[in-house]
């Protein structure tokens, strides 16, 4: 029986050497060489006007919720089919996550809904762009403004995707990364924040590093080391920095094997779409993905269950994704009951994920031949 995990990361030799380094160094713990070219390479090749890197999205999310100075019952609009780190940031500074539902094929927040959500405490709409794609980021700009709303992307899932001619993460006023063991690019644990609007630069700083201007009194623009703000434990290790630069000058590798990956499973199943035995995923004009991940959506929650199950007696790991916030035990307290998130329920309740990662290319044949026999079993 084979054994095809869902995920796999993907590491080069030069990621050992890199660390190696960082080990003879004796710099271990944060904001050295490779933290500093990690950044720089980000800023560079995304077009960000600053990368700040942090020991993971969550943490990049907590400091967006500070930088923005949120308060106890300011109104964040977001999706609920997400990962619980997007609503945590906010909810630990007392703020109220409003769920919106998604488009039913981005699988992002529908902008078409969000105006109807915001109130006089509105403060800030979080799109999340799912599996690389992006929601209608110029729609969703014109909100902000006519309402001056901020705007954090979470594109946790999104490093070097694009929407139009630009890339996710730079549109807008903040954004995150995620570097987890999971994504394209990897730290094993790490992520970014990008910072749009330079207004934010400093604060920044002094925020990631436990509220205390350290940076400014090494670079000697200050003569004491001192707490001046509110801040916490944010950097990430050289260690992990090492390793995710061995990843940053591979990410065109990376993302043009994910590509054929993505595109092989696709084209196999475009027969089962047409027979209506499943809904392949699909990318909307405006996006250029950097295929994160394959998804299609089956007829019901049972036979998705049944399928994933079925999967994995041939070893082969398949799964569904989130469970909606609003459906949650914790966030259940933030959900109004008239807001109206059919879809986002119905899609939870179809959608599988299958494995993609370079290095499955020995193993696709096979998934695909699994695939087409016990979806047309169920």
């Amino acid at each position: 029986m084979s054994n095809i995990p869902f995920n796999r990361p993907y590491i080069k030799e030069q990621a050992g050497q890199f660390i190696s380094q960082v080990l003879e160094s004796g710099n271990l713990s944060d904001d050295g060489k490779f933290t500093k070219e990690c950044e720089i390479y980000i800023q560079k090749n995304l077009k960000s006007k600053n990368c700040l890197l942090t020991n993971s999205c969550t943490a990049a999310l907590e400091m967006s919720a500070i930088l923005l100075s949120l308060k106890p019952g300011d109104e964040i609009i977001m999706p609920s089919y997400t990962f619980v780190s997007t609503a945590n940031a906010f909810v630990l500074r007392g703020c109220k996550p409003v769920f919106v539902d998604i488009d039913k094929e981005t699988l992002n927040l529908d902008v078409n809904k969000v105006e109807r959500l915001i109130t006089k405490n509105t403060r800030c709409i979080v799109p999340v762009h799912y599996g690389g794609n992006s929601c209608d980021m110029d729609d969703l700009l014109k909100i902000s403004k006519k309402y001056n709303l901020f705007i954090i992307e979470d594109g946790a899932q999104s490093i070097f995707s694009k929407y139009k001619d630009r890339y996710l993460g730079t549109i807008g006023d903040l954004s995150t990364l995620s570097f987890h063991q999971t994504k394209n690019i990897t730290s094993g644990e790490g992520g970014a924040l990008l910072i749009n609007n330079t207004i934010y630069n400093r604060r920044a700083f002094l925020i990631r590093d436990k509220g205390t201007n350290r940076k400014e009194f090494i670079n000697r623009k200050v003569n004491k080391y001192t707490w001046v703000d509110i801040g916490s434990s944010y950097l990430p290790s050289e260690i992990n920095s090492a390793l995710l630069l061995s990843q940053l000058l591979s990410y065109e590798e990376i993302i043009d094997r994910r590509y054929k990956l993505w595109h092989k499973y696709n084209e196999s199943f475009k027969e089962l779409e047409i027979s209506g035995k499943l809904i392949r995923n699909k990318i909307p004009k405006f996006n250029k993905p950097n295929y994160h991940l394959y998804f299609f959506i089956l007829q019901n929650n049972f036979i998705r269950d049944k399928f994933i199950s079925k999967m994995r007696e041939h070893g082969i790991s398949c799964a569904s994704h989130y469970e909606p916030l609003h459906m949650s035990s914790f966030g259940k307290k933030f959900h109004s009951k008239d807001s109206d998130l059919k879809i986002t329920e119905n899609i939870y309740n179809r959608l599988v994920r299958l494995p993609l990662w370079p290095g499955l290319e020995i193993h696709q044949n096979l998934i695909i031949e699994k695939v087409k026999e016990i979806i047309k079993s169920l």
